[in-house]
């Protein structure tokens, strides 16, 4: 029996307020079977966690000067709750809520890395 992979698609959620990062993580994940939504700011992430059913969350620490921790406590206050990666440039991320994260990943990212943490925090979620 071979397994393509294909039950750990997930639909990932891209919050990040430069569009060539966007850009970036959207074509790697869906080359690896994701469906990818993006977000530039958190309005716009929370209007897409209330119309859609996302899987993960790929957030960015500053998005338009706004501290992205507080989106975090919201997804994982979902049910059931969603994962988030969260991508840094910041070398500290143990300050305030950060810490709450699933995941973090520093800027700049290896897409390898990119791509099995959300392989990981899919499956964690799927059978959450």
């Amino acid at each position: 029996m071979s397994d393509t992979g294909g039950s750990a698609a997930a639909r990932v959620l891209v919050v990040d307020d430069e569009p060539s990062i966007r850009l970036l993580c959207r074509v790697n994940l869906e080359l690896d079977g994701h469906e990818v939504l993006e977000a530039d700011s958190l309005a716009t992430a929370r209007a897409a966690l209330e119309d859609e059913d996302i899987d993960v969350i790929l957030l960015d620490v500053h998005l338009h000067g706004e501290r992205s921790d507080a989106l975090i406590a919201e997804c994982h206050a979902q049910r059931p709750p969603i994962p988030v990666l969260l991508v840094t440039g910041s070398a500290d991320v143990t300050q305030d809520g950060l810490t709450d994260a699933d995941a973090v990943l520093p800027k700049p990212f290896e897409l390898d890395a990119l791509l099995a943490t959300v392989r990981s925090l899919a499956s964690v979620h799927a059978h959450g």
